[in-house]
């Protein structure tokens, strides 16, 4: 019987881990994609009200980047550092460590990416030019979490 905190079951939840961020990162790519080429400067979110169909895919852009920093940064990361016998500290603390594992190349861009969130959960904003510069920056930023992804993915892989 294994359970999470052996080195079999922390291999399992690694290898189950690396599945779900691949997947995630993928729907994140595809998304931000298929954002880009409606208009890349995102002109609509002028008349974001009157676009169901435009609001479903920028919800879906918003969950799938948000998600993806989730599961990296509060679950495959931990999850790698503790099979490395790395203390688990706060998120901060994890984020710092791996930048000096090479694994993130800047805390600073994460915490960015993460502060985000506030800006981009509520697509309904009066400012509808925040809203617009944050979700800008997000797909800028969707290739660091791509980076992130291929990663963490590699060297967990070796250690499980």
């Amino acid at each position: 019987m294994t359970d999470k905190y052996s080195n079999t079951g922390l291999a399992a939840r690694l290898d189950h881990l690396r599945r779900v961020v691949i997947k995630e990162c993928n729907y994140l790519i595809y998304t931000a994609e298929g954002l880009k080429q409606i208009d890349p400067q995102f002109r609509w979110l002028d008349a974001v009200e009157q676009n169901a169909d435009l609001t479903e895919r920028l919800d879906a852009f918003v969950s799938r980047f948000c998600r993806l920093q989730d599961t990296l940064g509060n679950k495959l990361l931990p999850a790698y550092l503790s099979m490395q016998l790395e203390p688990i500290g706060t998120v901060l603390d994890n984020l710092n460590r791996a930048e000096k594992l090479g694994l993130i190349a800047s805390v600073a861009d994460w915490i960015e990416a993460r502060s985000l969130r506030n800006n981009l959960v509520h697509e309904y904003t009066e400012d509808v030019e925040l809203l617009r510069q944050s979700i800008l920056r997000a797909l800028e930023l969707v290739p660091m979490l791509e980076t992130v992804t291929q990663k963490l993915c590699q060297v967990s892989k070796k250690q499980s």
